[in-house]
């Protein structure tokens, strides 16, 4: 079957291709013109990053912390955000911003008040935030 013989609606599905990168391309075959769109390039976490998100969001479900988790991405930045219940605002956002990866580094923990927890390039030591454990104090 040529590209000639699908129907409109095949010929409008949307196509995702992920480069090692973490870019990820969004491409709709025809658009309603029925011209070609155009490649819109979308920020997001690549294989490593996302097992490294998983371990820790893993850990503290385990531990009754943590309930839900939402990805969102977009041109500019990726974000993974932690939820200790789905209907409430994030209680933490990681943010992947390349932009930033210069300057800043291109990680971010974000608290729900907008506070900014820790920036770095490397995503393991930004997110060693959240994973602090606790320290017996003794009052005196």
């Amino acid at each position: 079957m040529g590209a000639s013989d699908a129907t409109p609606d095949q010929q409008r599905r949307a196509f995702v291709v992920l480069d090692g990168g973490g870019v990820t391309q969004s491409e709709d075959a025809r658009g309603a013109s029925g011209r070609r769109a155009e490649f819109t390039p979308v920020v997001s976490f690549d294989r490593q990053e996302l097992r490294t998100l998983l371990d820790l969001y893993g850990a503290k479900v385990a531990a009754g912390e943590w309930r839900d988790y939402a990805l969102d991405f977009t041109p500019t930045r990726a974000v993974f955000s932690i939820f200790r219940r789905a209907s409430e605002a994030p209680l933490y956002r990681i943010e992947k911003s390349p932009e930033n990866a210069r300057r800043q580094g291109a990680y971010a923990v974000i608290a729900a008040g907008g506070l900014v927890l820790r920036r770095g390039r490397e995503l393991a030591r930004v997110i060693a935030v959240l994973d602090r454990k606790l320290k017996l104090v003794r009052a005196e």
